[in-house]
């Protein structure tokens, strides 16, 4: 085992010094390590931007040909006007959802989204524990999700 330096001499001046520079060389190597990570995280921080937004455009292009699907095989469900009513606002709402994504950047969505939590705490969590249940539910039933339930009935009519 080495022995630092500032033991090896019996002057508590020049220990004193060795001591002050080790603690400085220390320091730098801390700060050095410290600004590697914040580098690393941050070049995280870019790809994982990078690889939401390459997927943005694909995702909104998918929401679309999904609204117009919806918008042409809505007079076909069964149900009425009520039911096709509801098929195109939902529509209508995919297709808005679309022309959002294409328009707003991961930066930007991020902060309408901190901007409507902090507008409506109470709602989101409420719904936040209501989409829990429910997902908890349907996972825990697993005979409903064999058997064919809403949502496959749903697709079958697309």
């Amino acid at each position: 085992m080495d022995i630092p330096t500032f033991y090896s001499n019996g002057d508590p001046k020049e220990m004193l010094e060795n001591a002050q520079d080790t603690g400085t060389n220390l320091k730098g190597k801390v700060s050095e390590t410290t600004n590697k990570a914040k580098n690393n995280n941050e070049e995280v921080g870019r790809k994982i931007q990078e690889k939401i937004d390459e997927t943005r455009e694909p995702a909104a292009a998918k929401l679309h040909s999904a609204a117009s699907t919806l918008h042409e095989k809505a007079q076909g469900l069964p149900g009425g006007e009520t039911v096709a009513g509801a098929a195109h606002s939902a529509a209508d709402k995919m297709q808005a959802t679309a022309d959002y994504m294409r328009g707003h950047d991961i930066q930007n969505m991020m902060a309408d989204v901190g901007a409507f939590v902090r507008r409506h705490p109470g709602p989101l969590f409420l719904a936040a524990i209501a989409a829990g249940f429910l997902i908890g539910r349907t996972f825990r039933n697993k005979d409903w999700v064999d058997r064919g339930g809403l949502i496959s009935k749903f697709f079958e009519y697309m």
